[in-house]
């Protein structure tokens, strides 16, 4: 690149194109130029390479479990989670998802940290990098008839049930999933600290709430596109009004 003779936009451009790990190359010379314009490039780009790292040192952190597990010898990790605890309608919705030692996905991270298109795209990428995943749920009608406890637990065994490969290990978020089946690790805030369980909650939430989407089609009066059946004012003002409908949990609106 002879940025003498480029003006700041060009080498904006240039520099817009390449890889994050030529940038440093690439950006030595620009540093001896004199043009505030092109320092105010060099400094968006040196930005850039520092949050590339600290990128790199996150996704790094969010393996530590995984990491730990593949070291023991072991081939077959899964992260497992739920979505939907809380709502006042719907099911609640749960992930296991396997991936293959090595297998780092940018930008996933815990799901409630995402927007919905984030959540949506990475989604796509987890489903088609993982070496297994499930997604299961427990309707409305079973979390009245054993309470939300025991259905989160349930929807968390129901979508390990349905991997085809049998994890070795399960990493699971929260503290209250027991199994006899498989060794496991119930892991505190695990949606933000390891990549299968964060992969788990992506999946989990999305899958809820395409399902709370399709229902709000059905009911529209409810507003379950805004507030996905948590209890938002809007929510119980509706309910107020309207009763409830056949996806709200009766053991979450005796009150309204």
């Amino acid at each position: 690149m002879q940025d003498t003779y480029m003006t700041a936009k060009q080498i904006d451009q240039y520099l817009g194109t390449l890889a994050t790990k030529e940038l440093e190359s690439a950006l030595a010379p620009l540093k001896m130029d004199r043009r505030a314009t092109v320092q105010k490039i060099v400094s968006k780009y040196i930005r850039k390479i520092e949050n590339a790292s600290q990128e790199r040192k996150r996704l790094q952190m969010l393996c530590q479990y995984e990491n730990a597990l593949f070291e023991e010898g072991l081939s077959y990790v899964a992260g497992v989670d739920e979505a939907g605890r809380g709502p006042l309608a719907g099911p609640v919705f749960a992930a296991a998802v396997i991936f293959s030692p090595g297998t780092i996905i940018e930008q996933i991270d815990d799901s409630k940290r995402l927007s919905a298109k984030k959540r949506e795209a990475l989604y796509e990428a987890i489903t088609k990098r993982a070496l297994d995943f499930g997604i299961a749920h427990v309707s409305e009608q079973e979390i009245d008839h054993i309470n939300i406890k025991n259905a989160t637990i349930l929807a968390m065994h129901r979508a390990i049930q349905s991997l085809k490969v049998r994890p070795q290990h399960l990493l699971v978020d929260g503290i209250d999933f027991e199994t006899i089946d498989n060794p496991y690790t119930n892991i505190i805030k695990g949606d933000s600290l390891s990549i299968s369980i964060a992969a788990a909650s992506i999946l989990a939430k999305v899958s809820r709430d395409r399902y709370i989407d399709k229902m709000a089609a059905q009911y529209p009066q409810y507003g379950f596109l805004n507030h996905k059946g948590y209890g938002t004012k809007e929510h119980i003002e509706a309910i107020k009004q309207y009763g409830i409908c056949p996806i709200h949990r009766k053991t979450f609106t005796t009150k309204f």
